[in-house]
């Protein structure tokens, strides 16, 4: 008699490829990423969606997304019609993956109407990409980080 022991990756089965499709288109529908994001707005020109910052004023003048619209999660049902169109798509971020705050605001502007992504990593990890941030201070860029973005090329490929 032979026993098989299954490990813990494969414990539960992988989903079907259907099932894998939907799954992760449905993820995307939802989530963009900080490289994506940026690409966009590095791109010139409108790039059909507007950026919203759901963090707190004390935040966002430690450091922001240069363009980014400042819109607190809190202030969302109070504000949002004020500095954002219906019409254009919505990208939130707040600090980082440890934070769900902009979920938070992804879920009040959804309530409100507004198609939403959530940029994954948040601020933290634009930062940590080297991207371009806005300070109370001005511009500044840091050297991108080599866990989180490639050294010697334009894009990781993916």
């Amino acid at each position: 008699m032979t026993t098989t022991t299954v490990n813990s990756v494969l414990r539960v089965a992988p989903a079907s490829p259907a099932e894998a499709a939907a799954h992760f288109r449905a993820s995307l529908a939802f989530h963009t990423d900080v490289s994506d994001v940026a690409a966009a707005l590095a791109a010139g020109g409108d790039p059909g969606f507007v950026l919203v910052d759901s963090r707190s004023t004390e935040a966002w003048d430690q450091g922001h997304v240069p363009g980014a619209v400042h819109l607190p999660t809190a202030l969302v049902p109070e504000r949002a019609a004020e500095l954002l169109d219906p019409s254009v798509p919505v990208v939130t971020y707040c600090w980082g993956p440890g934070c769900d705050g902009a979920a938070r605001a992804a879920l009040a502007l959804a309530e409100l109407g507004y198609r939403v992504k959530e940029m994954l990593g948040g601020f933290e990890y634009w930062v940590r990409e080297g991207f371009e941030c806005e300070t109370w201070r001005g511009r500044e860029r840091r050297t991108p980080d080599p866990l989180t973005a490639p050294v010697d090329a334009d894009d990781c490929g993916c």
